[in-house]
């Protein structure tokens, strides 16, 4: 946002030097950017009168010319009578028109912040110009170079231009996110009540803007308008007046000032007024040629809607565009005729033929004008203003301005009523805030009458009603809803700097342990101590790894505005994104590892309060074997890592039961059924998946064949954890042997070894001994496809004793009748 601190005086003092200003702008109001010393630029530049012009005596073009500056530029070549002579090729100069003159040893303004261009007297055709007579376009006020500025109503001779225009000028660039959320700050009398609150000083809006205002009755009711609005949810505020009589034609040379100084290019005098009036105010509004609206659509008509897939617009400038669904347009009948918010079209454009326009003044949704300006790309002022959401109460204020000042300009008269189409405008909001509030937010002691000043220099208004403390804010500022709000405002306008340093007081009582990470520090020790490397991956995942895993995308929270096209779901669990970096580090030469991970799962079906999603805390691991030497199963490497984790916390032996066929849970899509295990714990609460994955799985995703993994509720598992008891070492040796079970094929692992455990389980707590049982292996003869051999190791010990031969082959015998018991299984 340009600043022009000769614009802001207009409304307020700003009186201090520059650098504290300056200082005081970033500290209070927003990070400044640059400063530019627009008066230095300018410093040179003298208002001069042409006494005499005549024909170059070796140029048709070129006139040799006599100025008078009154004597005010010094080391200079001077006739006679005290004059100057300049050599001008423009076609517009004449004897007593008042001109601006760059002396010699000046720069050329509009060269000055690139490469400046330094002047001097030098001959031109034989002779000799001292310095030169500016255009518009040389003075960098404007495009025209076809001739001289003439300041012949207002100049004086031998004036300093700069000072005459107010040219000698500071223009701050304040960062325009600074002001996102203040929508009054973009334009110059926003910026200039800041200023003064800031520095302390009282200020009051002109007469003018005021939310009440009348606009004048018409003269006449000669132009009629048929306006409407249908798109009122998308803009709150559409109003619009006709004017007649209009002469369009150049802007005053210190309107062109104005303009020029915060980087906007003048067009005439009817445009420049409303890009005027919109930086004057920070509302936006445009100007139409009513009689090409009216050419249209056999009648003049302007309103809104939203546009329709495949309509064109040429925008001004001529570029055409193609629309689609969504945007707000301003229409003429059926013709679009604008982009609300944005830009308005070339086929209704102000020109030097028109007579008389139509001046449209509306209100936006910010949103809608954002997504707008970004789909087609263009980024103009209006956009910048509409998508920081203009507050709709000051849109008559600024057409009034608009009318009033095209009729000084352009010579326009009021040629029909205004129209004013809205539904419920949005009234200021009055806030509650205690002066005990704000000081214990601040660690101030303000009186009320501190604060009241405060706010009373940018117009809020402070009352005590029925014992509290009431701040309405005014009614262009739409950022106010809280009364932390006033706080900031207080605290701004104070100055944050007269805040007190004071350290925070804190208890030197250590903090509670955070008991969920305490225990996900535990499983993290474990699992890497075990050879595990623990990865971080994104919580978003693409739509085509759930389909790889054969997760359904229905299931998973879709996100609209993603960060990338590749991250567009909430992931359901963290297998998925596991199995995604198996191949990778295979391809990088890692070929036997395990990776886990602890992060959240989200799915549609499992809901909070029935409203918010539940975040589900997983655990999951995924071991992967590429070398060509690997023998057995991998579901039984996965299940080395589980139950070593279920020991090393105490979570006690772990249940493992075979997938029921009904199961369609999206945790378990990417397992194969008969390769997998539901895991349960010692008091049989379910507590996840273990297994290894689906042929197409792993051919999607390119894993090993032996790959397999678990992925568990890390709540579930917390619960199951238990305190760690003591146990001495056994002075006793243990013994070890192996048991094989010769058994029915259709007999399941899972369900044999859970026949051995209890019935090991019942020896240790009748007669004391310590067991640990451990798979081995599983064998068939390719020629026996009705019996299967299964083989375990035990380690049998007891504190008390040692162990005699009778006593371990009394203990087997024990296994292997409740192996026939159960299963008609045989000791091999």
């Amino acid at each position: 946002m340009k600043v022009s601190l000769n614009w802001v005086k207009e409304f307020t003092e700003a009186s201090m030097p520059i650098d504290q200003l300056v200082a005081k702008i970033g500290a209070q109001l927003g990070a400044v950017d640059d400063v530019v010393n627009l008066g230095e630029r300018y410093k040179d530049a003298v208002i001069v009168k042409v006494i005499a012009s005549e024909k170059h005596p070796d140029a048709d073009k070129l006139s040799v010319c006599l100025i008078d500056d009154n004597n005010k530029v010094q080391d200079v070549e001077r006739n006679s009578d005290g004059l100057v002579q300049v050599v001008c090729g423009a076609p517009n100069v004449h004897a007593d028109m008042l001109a601006v003159w760059l002396p010699p040893k000046s720069v050329v303004p509009a060269t000055a912040a690139k490469d400046p261009f330094t002047l001097e007297a030098r001959e031109i055709r034989g002779v000799v110009s001292n310095g030169m007579l500016a255009s518009a376009q040389e003075l960098g006020i404007g495009d025209d170079h076809t001739g001289i500025v003439d300041i012949s109503e207002t100049g004086e001779v031998g004036a300093s231009f700069a000072q005459t225009y107010a040219l000698d000028d500071y223009i701050i660039d304040i960062e325009n996110k600074m002001f996102t959320h203040r929508p009054d700050c973009f334009g110059m009398l926003g910026i200039a009540r800041e200023i003064a609150g800031i520095c302390n000083q009282p200020f009051v809006s002109p007469d003018w803007y005021r939310q009440d205002v009348n606009i004048q009755t018409p003269v006449s009711e000669s132009l009629p308008l048929a306006v409407s609005n249908g798109a009122s949810q998308q803009v709150s505020r559409f109003t619009a007046v006709t004017m007649s009589n209009i002469t369009v034609g150049p802007s005053p040379l210190k309107l062109q000032t104005y303009l020029s100084r915060v980087g906007v290019k003048p067009i005439n005098n009817v445009v420049d007024v409303t890009n005027y009036v919109t930086w004057l105010s920070g509302q936006p509004l445009h100007a139409y040629d009513y009689d090409k609206l009216k050419a249209l659509s056999g009648q003049a008509a302007l309103g809104t809607r939203i546009s329709k897939d495949g309509e064109e617009l040429r925008i001004i400038g001529g570029k055409t565009i193609k629309l689609r669904d969504g945007a707000v347009v301003i229409t003429s009948g059926d013709k679009v005729v604008g982009l609300g918010g944005v830009m308005g079209g070339a086929d209704t454009e102000v020109d030097e033929n028109t007579k008389n326009i139509v001046l449209e003044c509306a209100s936006f949704d910010m949103n809608l004008t954002r997504k707008t300006s970004m789909e087609y790309g263009l980024f103009t002022d209006a956009a910048t203003r509409f998508t920081k959401g203009q507050s709709p109460l000051q849109n008559l204020a600024v057409l009034c301005r608009a009318v009033e000042e095209i009729g000084k300009l352009a010579g326009g008269k009021l040629a029909g009523p205004v129209q004013d189409i809205h539904s419920d405008l949005p009234q200021p909001t009055p806030v509650f805030a205690e002066t005990s509030f704000i000081n214990s937010r601040l660690g101030l002691s303000l009186t009320d009458a501190d604060i009241d000043k405060l706010l009373g220099n940018v117009e809020f208004k402070v009352s005590d009603s029925e014992g509290k403390r009431t701040v309405t804010p005014p009614f262009w500022r739409t950022d106010i809803a809280l009364p932390e709000d006033i706080v900031e405002e207080v605290g701004r306008l104070y100055g944050y700097e007269h805040l007190p340093l004071n350290l925070p007081q804190r208890s030197v009582e250590p903090p509670e342990v955070d008991k969920q990470l305490a225990f996900k520090t535990t499983i993290r020790s474990v699992l890497s101590a075990a050879g595990a490397n623990e990865v971080l991956t994104y919580s978003f995942v693409n739509g085509s790894l759930l389909d790889k895993v054969g997760q359904a995308k229905e299931a998973a929270f879709h996100i609209k505005n993603a960060l990338s096209p590749a991250l567009q779901y909430y992931r359901i669990s963290l297998m998925p994104s596991l199995l995604e970096k198996v191949h990778p580090n295979i391809k990088n030469g890692f070929d036997k590892f395990a990776l886990f991970e602890m992060g959240k799962g989200h799915i549609k079906k499992h809901l909070k309060d029935g409203e918010l999603p539940n975040e589900m805390n997983i655990l999951a691991l995924a071991y992967a074997d590429s070398t060509k030497s690997a023998d057995g199963a991998a579901y039984y490497q996965a299940k080395r890592y589980l139950d070593y984790l279920a020991q090393a916390i105490s979570a006690g032996g772990l249940i493992y039961e075979p997938l029921p066929p009904e199961l369609d849970f999206a945790i378990v899509k990417p397992f194969e059924p008969q390769r997998s295990a539901l895991v349960k714990t010692a008091d049989g609460n379910m507590l996840g998946i273990i297994g290894e994955f689906k042929t197409d799985v792993a051919r999607s995703l390119k894993l090993p064949a032996r790959a397999a993994g678990f992925e568990l509720d890390l709540s579930v598992l917390a619960n199951a954890q238990s305190m760690k008891a003591y146990y001495p070492l056994n002075k006793y040796p243990e013994t070890i042997q192996d048991i094989t079970l010769r058994m029915a094929s259709g007999t399941t692992y899972a369900a044999a070894e859970k026949v051995l455990s209890e019935a090991l389980m019942t020896i240790g707590t009748e007669q004391g001994y310590i067991y640990q049982l451990k798979p081995l292996g599983i064998f068939q003869k390719p020629e026996d496809k009705d019996y299967k051999q299964l083989t375990w190791r035990i380690a049998l010990s007891h504190p008390d004793k040692t162990l005699t031969t009778e006593e371990v082959n009394s203990i087997f015998g024990m296994l292997e009748s409740s192996a026939k018991e159960k299963f008609n299984g045989s000791r091999v």
